[in-house]
């Protein structure tokens, strides 16, 4: 994070000790940081430190790549530790700049927020010139803006959050592609023959070679998986990312004096286009695990509602006279549903909520 103007990284201490002027191995990236300054953090206040020992969480000045979720260790012991998991984002606003003189600022910020916070996206939309900012909820982003107004001093316009969905496809299907084409007086050519089939719902998207050996040259492999992965990152009906998708790569024809890898990563771009399209691509939405907290005399109400929202209750405990649901939503539904609760329970209700899993969009949703 920036703090006062410098770089500000915490870090926990896992083993050993760390000290002032160190020179520290980032074994995630290939990298050495040094290490400038040691704090000992307390609420508001913080305390310059020489060393941190084992077990210690402690603010680092002076580490100019590292990011959230690398290793740090002695350069001549290197070792990477689990990276943090972290969810995709699910929900997306535009912002823009109310003056000119913020459009510089406003870029700035939203890249060093999103070097801090691996939940934080943000990507420039082509079409409008507006940039996207994505995270894990309403209260999120409402945050991350607060912030560019008060630490980065800009102002900025946000338009109405929507859900980010993913694409897949429902069924199986087979394309292929030839791309023949003369570009800076050298003639391209590449042929690829590939299946698609859906996968397991949140397996990702999967890539094998199942061509037989020495049909076809090795360089050309990895051109051909860049052509689909690419492909996979927009998808047809309205250019979500595509996940899920099983590609095996059945087929492919070259010629000795004329193919090129950039003729087979275009040719396996046009050839998994043309699969999605044939394999009926779907939209998915995102489904929110919420937890609901509220007094046993509005239960009535409050499981109407979700039920109104196209949710499923999962789980019932009662607590004393609290009633406590778990419950899937679509986050689609779910937007002012703390005013709804609030209303509902007179003040009395709570809840929280986190990423499930993505799912199929309804038919009656999809002109949303």
């Amino acid at each position: 994070m920036i703090d006062q103007g410098r770089r500000l990284s915490y870090v926990r201490v896992y083993s050993g000790r760390l000290s002032t002027g160190d020179e520290v191995f980032n074994s995630t990236r290939k990298i050495r940081e040094k290490v400038a300054r040691i704090l000992a953090m307390h609420a508001n206040k913080r305390e310059r430190i020489s060393e941190a020992r084992a077990g210690n969480i402690v603010g680092v000045v002076g580490l100019r790549a590292s990011i959230t979720g690398d290793t740090l260790c002695d350069p001549s012991s290197p070792i990477v530790l689990e990276p943090i998991d972290a969810y995709e984002p699910v929900i997306s606003v535009a912002v823009e700049p109310r003056t000119h003189a913020d459009q510089e600022k406003i870029e700035q910020a939203l890249n060093k927020l999103e070097t801090e916070d691996p939940t934080f996206r943000v990507k420039h939309d082509e079409d409008t010139g507006q940039m996207i900012i994505s995270g894990m909820g309403e209260l999120h982003l409402e945050i991350l803006v607060g912030r560019l107004k008060r630490e980065f001093r800009t102002q900025v316009n946000v338009g109405k959050p929507h859900v980010v969905c993913k694409e897949t496809i429902e069924q199986a299907a087979q394309a292929s592609a030839v791309f023949e084409k003369e570009i800076g007086g050298v003639r391209h050519f590449g042929e690829v023959l590939l299946d698609l089939a859906p996968a397991e719902r949140g397996k990702g998207n999967r890539f094998v070679n199942s061509l037989p050996e020495k049909s076809l040259p090795a360089e050309f492999v990895p051109a051909i998986e860049q052509g689909v992965t690419e492909s996979l990152e927009s998808g047809l009906l309205m250019g979500y990312p595509v996940v899920d998708v099983h590609v095996a790569l059945v087929g492919g024809t070259y010629k000795e004096s004329l193919s090129s890898q950039l003729a087979f990563k275009v040719a396996a771009s046009m050839a998994c286009k043309e699969g999605l399209q044939k394999a009926k691509p779907l939209l998915l939405e995102p489904i929110m695990a919420v937890e609901i907290r509220v007094p046993e005399p509005f239960m009535g109400d409050v499981i109407g509602d979700i039920n109104a929202r196209g949710g499923k209750i999962e789980h019932l405990e009662r607590r004393g006279e609290i009633q406590i649901m778990d419950a899937t939503i679509p986050l689609s539904r779910m937007f002012g549903y703390s005013t709804t609760l609030r209303s509902a329970t007179q003040g009395r209700g709570t809840f929280t909520m986190r990423f499930s899993h993505y799912d199929r969009l309804p038919e009656s949703q999809k002109a949303l």
